[in-house]
């Protein structure tokens, strides 16, 4: 008896026990991703297409994604892209890969900038790598112009390729900057927003191996104890911030008590607000 064809809904099947026995955290999700990449179709569409027979030439592209995704290559980077605030953005090797927390940025930054309608702002996004606080807050606030800035200028690269993308290239200044070393002091901004690296080098063996080993350490990492990079911006960002700015950074529970202790022994700022992600973490 002839095998089986390998239909789409065959494939997906096959392919979920396969990334599930290589210890993928959402083995189904991870294959129809794949497969609608190789395909070139949205994940919907797989599921009209349950009975088709996949041909020779889909086959062996999509076999060439699951491969390198059991040896540990996240999907973001094998697909060239990942959701964040609803928008598709490019990822590669050279930038974080974008989570959910980073959102919490967003959101509390559209809080604040919100209520203060039509008027102009100023907004830098200090780190941007794929320039997701950065692009997202140019859509969301037609009326603020941005400052981009990250050390590496492949960052950079994909930063603007993601304001191309979204149509707010326009309104947002890309800078090669270390932190605030080619950040102009004037004129100053409303709201300095931040996802910097804030795990520290003790944690770094205890990441997920596809994180430790194929996400960019120096998006990471953020020095021996993880504080490094937010104390800077909180030390730093007052002489670049209008009255009633704002600085916005994500952080990790690890550390938010000594970030918030710093914060508030500054004159320079309010007593500090902080968000919690949905399993009350601080964030």
């Amino acid at each position: 008896m002839a095998d089986a064809p390998w239909t789409i809904g065959r494939l997906l099947t096959w392919t979920t026990d396969y990334l599930k026995q290589h210890g993928a955290a959402s083995p189904r999700l991870d294959a129809e991703v794949l497969l609608a990449h190789a395909r070139n179709c949205q994940r919907i569409e797989l599921y009209t297409a349950f009975d088709e027979t996949a041909s020779d030439a889909l086959r062996q592209q999509f076999r060439e994604l699951v491969q390198a995704r059991a040896a540990g290559t996240p999907v973001a980077y094998l697909v060239g892209e990942k959701e964040f605030y609803s928008l598709p953005f490019y990822v590669t090797k050279d930038v974080l890969i974008p989570r959910p927390e980073t959102e919490f940025v967003v959101v509390r930054t559209l809080d604040l900038a919100r209520p203060r309608g039509d008027t102009p702002l100023r907004i830098a996004d200090l780190g941007t790598g794929s320039g997701i606080l950065a692009v997202t807050l140019a859509r969301e606030l037609p009326h603020a112009r941005l400052v981009a800035a990250d050390v590496r200028p492949e960052a950079v690269d994909v930063a603007k390729r993601n304001a191309e993308r979204h149509g707010v290239a326009d309104r947002i200044e890309f800078l090669r900057s270390d932190w605030f070393d080619n950040i102009p002091s004037e004129p100053a901004f409303d709201f300095i927003v931040s996802n910097p690296p804030y795990i520290g080098e003790s944690e770094r063996e205890s990441l997920p191996p596809e994180v430790r080993e194929c996400e960019p350490t120096h998006a990471l990492i953020g020095g021996p104890t993880g504080c490094e990079p937010s104390l800077q911006l909180i030390q730093a960002s007052p002489r670049y911030l209008a009255d009633q700015g704002w600085l916005i950074i994500e952080t990790s529970p690890i550390i938010a008590d000594r970030l918030l202790e710093t914060w508030r022994r500054s004159t320079d700022f309010e007593p500090p607000e902080v968000t919690h992600d949905l399993a009350q973490h601080a964030r």
